[in-house]
């Protein structure tokens, strides 16, 4: 995916309409606009109303213009993300949600093993479980509370309209159900191919519009082979090496023994030496070798969605490979 591709759709996502939490003059022009729950999405994904102090959006942690990760400077050891109140940190590195639509709903497969999900753990079944997960963090948007979050809905006649018009006139009068249509429509939005164009030069060479070069076309043959690294044994949701639309995940959890980040754990407060429990953190999972796994992530728009693993521990692709 061309990171100036989608920055420049980012950008002028950001100064539209669908953006502002009032409406005047454009009134009309602005409800038109979310005229389906994609549209309404979109707003909704980039509205900082719906974080405690109204700073902060989805997009904040989720930048188009960076692949749809963080790439703010104000994190600490740019591993954590910034939360809505100016100093809270998390103790993991927010994850792109480019492609995210194409992980499957949390499951235990035939072979026994965890697959899919929403987050690093996959305590989220699917998209639109994820998508409720950031607003009532405290140390994300912050919201206290589900109440709260349809409270902000509700300030914005062109949200009010598009809620009643797409999931009925009395959606808004329900929190939970309000609640749950605000995610749908969130996860409308990331499964649109803005967040998944497969535009990248890797995909044009499958289609014989350009020509990987000579170091590139190794570094293909390297990270494809069974001899030489099994890059692709986890990076890897197809089984052509020519298929279509590769994620480059299986979407499977591992323990790779990712070292403790303990310089972001000096600002975010979290005890060095605490372990994050990854997989088995998630209350689906109750067997204890499933401790330290984590999802395996896609390698979509790797180059510029540092830092890496889970805690953003390592700053440079090079490191990591």
């Amino acid at each position: 995916m061309s990171g100036k591709r989608i920055g420049t759709i980012g950008t002028l996502l950001l100064s539209g309409l669908l953006m502002t939490s009032g409406l005047g003059a454009s009134d009309k022009q602005t409800q038109a606009a979310l005229k389906n729950k994609t549209a309404l999405g979109k707003a909704l994904f980039f509205d900082v109303n719906l974080s405690k102090n109204r700073t902060q959006s989805c997009a904040s942690c989720h930048n188009p213009e960076a692949g749809f990760a963080d790439p703010r400077e104000t994190r600490a050891d740019k591993a954590y993300s910034l939360g809505d109140d100016g100093h809270s940190l998390g103790d993991r590195n927010a994850p792109t949600v480019a492609y995210a639509r194409f992980s499957p709903p949390f499951h235990l497969d035939k072979d026994g093993e965890y697959r899919g999900g929403q987050f690093v753990d996959g305590r989220a079944h699917d998209l639109s479980e994820q998508a409720g997960g950031p607003p009532l963090n405290p140390v994300e948007m912050g919201l206290a509370d589900k109440t709260l979050a349809v409270t902000r809905l509700k300030e914005n006649p062109a949200y009010v309209t598009a809620f009643k018009k797409l999931f009925g006139d009395d959606i808004l009068a329900n929190t939970d159900q309000a609640f749950t249509a605000m995610t749908n429509a969130i996860a409308a939005f990331e499964k649109t191919p803005l967040l998944a164009p497969f535009d990248s030069k890797y995909d044009r060479s499958l289609r014989g519009q350009v020509k990987l070069s000579d170091k590139e076309e190794l570094g293909r043959v390297l990270f494809f082979s069974k001899q030489f690294t099994n890059c692709s044994l986890c990076h890897q949701l197809h089984s052509s090496l020519s298929a279509a639309k590769e994620t480059f995940s299986n979407y499977g959890y591992d323990n790779i023994g990712v070292p403790e980040n303990r310089e972001g754990r000096k600002y975010n407060g979290v005890k060095a030496g605490t372990k994050d429990l990854g997989l088995f953190a998630n209350k689906a999972v109750s067997d204890p070798q499933h401790k330290g796994k984590f999802r395996v992530p896609t390698l979509r728009n790797v180059a510029i969605t540092g830092p890496y693993m889970h805690n953003g521990v390592f700053k440079k692709l090079r490191t990591v490979v």
